[in-house]
């Protein structure tokens, strides 16, 4: 059993990014799939596809861009989580990474957090 599936897909990401391969594939799920759209969206990852590899086994197939992530960082965890309002919206290396938020509008980045001024839970920053 899995304690966070949200730290394990970060990390399954960074060792991918470090070892240079361009495929990924993890396991499904629909928070994973919509961080997968928000870094798609802010151009970390190239695509993003849920297939099925088996009739009881749904996975992520993700394609990463060469040099794209420099960082990802865990901030909301199962133990602790961490909730930011709108106006408290952290800026990730000067405005250059971006954070993840999961809001009431669903998962967001904080850019997009803060234009709709909605605050929400910090899942995690990307640079």
């Amino acid at each position: 059993m899995m304690t966070d599936p949200i730290a394990d897909m970060l990390t399954r990401i960074r060792n991918a990014n470090k070892a240079g391969l361009d495929k990924l594939e993890l396991p499904a799920s629909k928070i994973k799939a919509n961080i997968c759209r928000v870094l798609k969206e802010e151009g970390y990852i190239k695509s993003f596809k849920i297939a099925a590899k088996s009739p009881s086994e749904i996975v992520i197939k993700i394609g990463l861009k060469e040099g794209a992530i420099v960082g990802l960082k865990r901030i909301s965890s199962p133990g602790l989580r961490v909730y930011k309002g709108y106006t408290e919206m952290p800026r990730v290396l000067s405005g250059l990474g971006v954070s993840i938020v999961s809001t009431s509008a669903g998962i967001i980045s904080s850019r997009k957090a803060a234009s709709l001024k909605l605050g929400g839970e910090i899942i995690c920053n990307v640079w």
